[in-house]
């Protein structure tokens, strides 16, 4: 007996004219991508999430790390950061007015919105590289332990975190230049500092108001701060001067922390970049009246799909890797 059903509309199916979900093909493509984009992101938070939990104690306070605003001195923690999400938030508002004016098929809104939505995708970006060569500069210095903690420096007078040209003492003997851009290479892993440890050491001793915390966090979640003694025993456990923050060495403290840090946020940033160059081609694309001569703004959807997906991802970014 034959089973076979027909019914009657096999070259509609078939031959293209059914869109799935009321979606067209490339609709549906970038839907895929952005799913498949999303495990990925998910797995980087998932673990960033396990490594913190694991190394609880021992994990960077945000709020002590992002306090930088380009062009001010002074300890403002989280500001930048916050603004940096509001300026790639308010860019998903005109995306979606950029998208609204495609469909009612108006060139000229859609060329403003999809150029203020290029300029917040290269406001944030820029910002992100900023924060970056901000991280990996650092500002205060620290020394690290054999067993790899950190070891920062406070001001007893005044409480705050202490830099290490507050009171390291430059040693003729074992230098030549002083320069920070032109700083000796005195790691042996070829990590490049302003100071020696042997510097630092000696400039702490000399220097009665300075004391050491340690990254150890104490049941109010402070970082646990040694009275005098205590401090200068602790650093005869130092190895090494730590000035900044990269995939090996981290002054704000666990190492994990940084590498979290590059390869989240850069993973994040890589998408945003994409995102501004793919607006930038769709931009001018709308000038040229390309898609006004198709009769649909379909493309600026399409693109607004991936670019609402980076703002939302960018929101658990910010979530739990700088508020939580």
């Amino acid at each position: 007996m034959d089973a076979t059903v027909s019914t009657g509309t096999e070259d509609s199916v078939w031959g293209g004219g059914n869109k799935p979900l009321g979606a067209s093909y490339g609709k549906m493509m970038m839907w895929f991508f952005i799913m498949s984009d999303a495990l990925t992101f998910s797995g980087f938070l998932v673990a960033y999430g396990f490594s913190r939990f694991k190394f609880i104690e021992l994990w960077p306070i945000a709020d002590e790390v992002f306090t930088h605003v380009p062009f001010f001195h002074g300890n403002y923690p989280m500001y930048y950061v916050a603004f940096m999400t509001f300026i790639l938030i308010m860019s998903s508002v005109t995306m979606v007015l950029a998208v609204d004016a495609g469909h009612k098929m108006k060139q000229k809104s859609v060329i403003l919105y999809m150029f203020l939505t290029i300029i917040g995708g290269a406001i944030f970006v820029g910002s992100q590289a900023w924060e970056w060569a901000t991280f990996i500069k650092g500002d205060f210095g620290a020394l690290e332990t054999n067993s790899g903690r950190i070891l920062q420096f406070v001001d007893a007078e005044t409480g705050e975190r202490a830099a290490l040209a507050d009171f390291a003492k430059t040693l003729p003997e074992e230098r030549v230049k002083h320069e920070p851009s032109e700083g000796i290479w005195f790691q042996g892993e070829g990590y490049k500092t302003s100071y020696s440890l042997n510097e630092v050491v000696e400039g702490f001793k000399a220097t009665p108001n300075i004391l050491i915390r340690t990254e150890q966090l104490t049941e109010e979640g402070e970082k646990t701060l040694l009275d005098r003694k205590q401090s200068l025993t602790k650093i005869l456990e130092a190895n090494q001067v730590v000035e900044g923050a990269n995939l090996v060495h981290n002054e704000y403290g666990h190492r994990l922390f940084a590498d979290f840090f590059f390869f989240i946020t850069g993973f994040h940033g890589f998408h945003v970049f994409s995102g501004v160059v793919i607006n930038i081609i769709i931009f001018f694309n709308v000038i040229l009246g390309t898609y006004q001569r198709r009769g649909h703004y379909e493309m600026v959807e399409k693109v607004g799909l991936y670019w609402h997906f980076v703002d939302l991802v960018w929101v658990f970014v910010f979530t739990f890797f700088y508020l939580v």
